[in-house]
């Protein structure tokens, strides 16, 4: 019954590609499709520049939590390589559809779902691993950093990327394997998140009232407050980054479900499944405004980053 169930889910991935790379669903789409190609070359342009921007700027910066900036870095590095790699190749697939270069454009759809795959699927749970990050830190206080180490996330993010890379590569052999990590995964990032964001406002409303408690003891009472305040807005930027993720990932979970038999697809529901991922990749662009706005010391070190580039571009 296994074994039925393995050849079954490949062949599904082999109808599936066949299907996606033939002209029955963009007959009368091949303007909209080069549309969408050239607004995901901007997007990849303005990937690559800004995430670039941000790992410089990270790279300088020190005032930032290692362990914060680590997982910044790595968010970073996820978003560059969807400009760099996924959505040039999302743009060969559109064009080799358009331009009917079928047999080259199943070699190109298979590239673009596997990178697409690995960097979204790491962007998730590097997500996820920022709000448990946060919560640890709400938590364990003086004792967050022996905790929290960099060799401990490192061999963290590690398995992030390896995991991603195996399930990806599975889309080959089985699609059915993909489906059931996106199920699961998915629902228990986003289950974790809450858990970690509502457990962190609780304790911070809680930790308000204490402090407002506190009539003596002035010196000690300023200190939390500052603390309580750096931190909070911590919280508030890590939270933004979720929520604009959620935000572009939406339609694509949407239409996915709806139309999860690549059957029931349509050349009037192909596009609208093209325009979600195309969210879902505007979300690696707009990451490095998220950053600049929200985290204080990345701002300034991209700040300072921008004027030693000026300075040392040529007249």
């Amino acid at each position: 019954m296994a074994e039925t169930n393995f050849t079954r889910g490949g062949k599904e991935t082999e109808r599936i590609v066949r299907l996606f790379c033939s002209t029955i669903l963009t007959g009368g789409s091949h303007n909209k499709l080069m549309y969408l190609a050239a607004f995901n070359v901007f997007l990849s342009i303005t990937a690559v520049l800004g995430n670039t921007l941000i790992l410089l700027a990270l790279r300088k910066e020190s005032s930032l939590n290692p362990p914060s900036k680590l997982l910044l870095r790595c968010l970073a590095i996820t978003d560059l390589c969807v400009g760099l790699v996924t959505e040039p190749l999302l743009v060969v697939y559109w064009m080799s559809l358009v331009h009917e270069y079928l047999d080259f454009c199943r070699y190109a759809l298979y590239s673009c779902y596997i990178s697409g795959f690995i960097l979204c699927s790491v962007s998730l749970l590097v997500l996820t691993a920022i709000s448990v990050d946060r919560l640890l830190a709400f938590l364990l206080r003086l004792r967050y950093r022996q905790v929290v180490t960099l060799k401990r996330l490192y061999v963290i993010v590690v398995t992030f990327w390896v995991v991603s890379t195996v399930v990806a590569f599975c889309f080959l052999v089985n699609r059915l394997i993909n489906s059931w990590y996106i199920y699961i995964v998915i629902p228990l990032s986003v289950v974790i998140s809450i858990i970690c964001y509502t457990k962190i406002f609780l304790g911070l409303r809680q930790q308000q009232k204490q402090v407002q408690n506190v009539v003596q003891q002035e010196n000690s009472t300023g200190t939390i407050r500052r603390n309580t305040v750096r931190y909070r807005k911590a919280v508030y930027s890590a939270l933004w980054l979720q929520l604009v993720l959620a935000t572009c990932y939406l339609p694509y979970s949407v239409v996915t479900v709806l139309f999860s038999d690549a059957g029931e697809l349509t050349p009037s529901t192909y596009l609208p499944w093209q325009l979600s991922v195309t969210l879902v990749y505007l979300n690696s662009s707009l990451n490095p405004f998220l950053y600049c706005w929200k985290i204080t010391e990345v701002k300034q070190a991209v700040k300072r980053t921008i004027r030693q580039l000026s300075c040392c571009s040529p007249r």
